[in-house]
């Protein structure tokens, strides 16, 4: 499995309208059948950074939405939003998507 986090800071004046400029992105993102999943989060540390942490079957399903015409348009549209070159981490892992935490389970 591909799994991969990036952290995006938009610009100030545009952080409360990413979730919706995302939308369409992420509803597409979500279709790909190689997609294992596609999760935002707001940080609670750093004003106006997104962290979407997604995750692909394949090396050849990451390829397929790097080459997606969704991933094309967001990546055209992006630079007038973002205030920062997004941090991104890309690993390949052994599983096929989230694992139960044996440490901790609820009462």
């Amino acid at each position: 499995m591909i799994f991969i986090a990036v952290k995006f800071t938009v610009r100030p004046e545009r952080s409360e309208e990413w979730l919706s400029l995302v939308d369409d992105f992420t509803q597409a993102t979500r279709q790909e059948p190689g997609n294992v999943f596609f999760e935002w989060s707001r940080s609670v540390e750093t004003p106006h950074q997104f962290v979407l942490l997604e995750a692909f079957a394949s090396s050849a399903a990451g390829e397929a939405h790097v080459g997606s015409e969704h991933f094309k348009t967001a990546m055209a549209w992006m630079p007038e939003v973002i205030a920062e070159t997004p941090e991104i981490i890309n690993v390949e892992v052994p599983g096929e998507g989230w694992s139960q935490m044996a440490e901790l389970t609820p009462a």
